[in-house]
């Protein structure tokens, strides 16, 4: 069973978001990093990109095969993780602890959309 961590806020395509003084951090979950296999590269977007909730930001690819990453947020991009870029593994090691990008976010009732960890893990099932 896929790790699935109280407290985010997650998404029916598999990202997850960390809130944390107003910025959002986004990323991929353990569910999706397992699904793809080996993660052998991360596209990065551009820091101050503006974002768009349910848009696509980031693109992932493994041995196996390739996923975009869509945004569950709308806002400017104040930081990517640059780790990623030379480290893409890091996803398949810690999905949660590895965040792809920090938004600021500029529309906080956005959240109410998205899953909580008990509705994500009935999708995961």
């Amino acid at each position: 069973m896929s790790k699935i961590v109280e407290g985010l806020y997650y998404t029916n395509t598999h990202e997850w978001v960390r809130v944390d003084d107003g910025f959002a951090f986004i990323g991929i979950t353990d569910y999706a990093q397992e699904s793809l296999g080996e993660i052998v590269f991360v596209e990065l977007p551009e820091e101050e990109d503006h974002v768009q909730a349910g848009e696509e930001f980031s693109a992932i690819e493994s041995v196996k095969a390739a996923s975009d990453v869509l945004c569950p947020v709308t806002g400017i991009i104040v930081l990517i993780n640059d780790d990623l870029e030379d480290s893409p593994e890091l996803i398949n090691e810690d999905s949660y602890e590895n965040w792809i990008i920090k938004v600021d976010l500029e529309d906080k009732s956005e959240l109410n959309k998205l899953l909580s960890a008990e509705e994500y893990k009935e999708i995961c099932e």
